[in-house]
């Protein structure tokens, strides 16, 4: 735009599309009232104009920033960009801008995130597997009026919740590794200061107890391919035969793997070896990995449609449970011969 041209308003595009500027403006902000063949009008006639909503007078009056903060514990982690790309989908077609923030699995770093967010006035906070002690969460919590905790719980005055059913995802493993002929379990646990860490190591338990198995052993690691190698390593140094290890993620698995081949122990001949999430890496490993995925995509969405309806002060649901799904894969495949 030539500096001395005037910006093009909503007045401009609603006597392009031939409808009312309030009519405009209810379709350009998502909030429908007009047909499909309408909305198509007046989107080409906005494209055409090159029309730009003046995003400060639009924040000065609804009293928004139109920005929501997403909090993960490590980016380089695959599950969760794929989370965020969930999210996002459903923020840019309400007009919502994401900042996304990396606190490297730091708790502290948590806090000091969380608070920087607040004081940017975002709409809302999207929080993934926050780290931080229950005891310490809630005061956190407290400080912001809308909050979607992934894979972690809250009171319910504090915060809404979209969480995986690990309790199911870890029966579905365990039966599964029965079936193959398993009978004792090494857990490579994960963090021991994770929410989901230790959901998992319930669910394990929970799932061996019913058959009248206890793991044989449980080590706790960082949630990295170096985490579940170091723990891997370990648990098979000892000499303690194990029939299968269940892993925290799949990047632990391909730690333990890696470990299991650096010891001349055969997956899945020697020992079977499942992981949790389904990211890319479990199908690029040989054998490829057995894994419990996760929807990581359709978390993202879930959450980010949820605190729209906070933010709107809409009914939203306290919490929303998505399943997990047993994927079979060479790391448990035994042969019949």
């Amino acid at each position: 735009m030539a500096q001395n041209e005037s910006p093009v308003t909503l007045e401009d595009v609603a006597h392009l599309a031939g409808v009312s500027r309030m009519t405009v403006s209810r379709v350009l902000n998502n909030r429908g009232g007009a047909s499909d063949e309408t909305q198509k009008r007046i989107r080409d006639a906005a494209e055409k104009l090159n029309y730009r909503p003046n995003a400060m007078a639009r924040s000065l009056k609804s009293r928004r920033s139109y920005t929501i903060g997403v909090i993960v514990p490590d980016i380089s982690n695959p599950f969760f960009p794929e989370i965020f790309r969930g999210a996002e989908s459903v923020a840019q077609s309400h007009g919502y801008t994401l900042i996304l923030s990396n606190v490297v699995e730091s708790a502290d770093r948590e806090a000091e995130i969380f608070d920087k967010l607040v004081a940017q006035q975002v709409d809302g906070i999207i929080w993934c597997s926050a780290r931080m002690p229950s005891d310490a969460l809630a005061p956190v919590l407290a400080t912001a009026q809308s909050v979607v905790l992934v894979n972690r719980e809250a009171a319910p005055d504090l915060a809404r919740s979209v969480v995986v059913d690990y309790a199911l995802g870890a029966r579905l493993g365990v039966d599964h590794l029965l079936a193959i002929g398993a009978r004792r379990f090494g857990v490579i646990a994960g963090p021991e200061w994770a929410f989901g860490a230790h959901a998992r190591l319930d669910g394990v338990k929970e799932a061996l107890g019913a058959h009248g198995i206890a793991p044989n052993a449980i080590l706790f690691c960082d949630p990295t391919i170096e985490g579940g190698n170091t723990a891997a390593a370990s648990l098979l140094a000892q000499g303690e035969r194990f029939d299968a290890l269940i892993c925290y993620n799949d990047l632990t698995a391909v730690g333990a793997l890696m470990a299991c081949r650096n010891l001349g122990i055969d997956v899945p001949g020697d020992v079977a070896l499942i992981g949790f999430d389904d990211i890319d890496l479990a199908q690029l490993v040989t054998p490829t990995i057995t894994s419990l995925g996760v929807p990581r995509y359709e978390i993202g969405r879930s959450a980010m449609a949820m605190l729209l309806k906070i933010i709107n002060r809409e009914p939203a649901e306290q919490k929303l449970v998505l399943q997990p799904k047993l994927l079979v894969r060479g790391s448990t495949v035994r042969s019949s011969a």
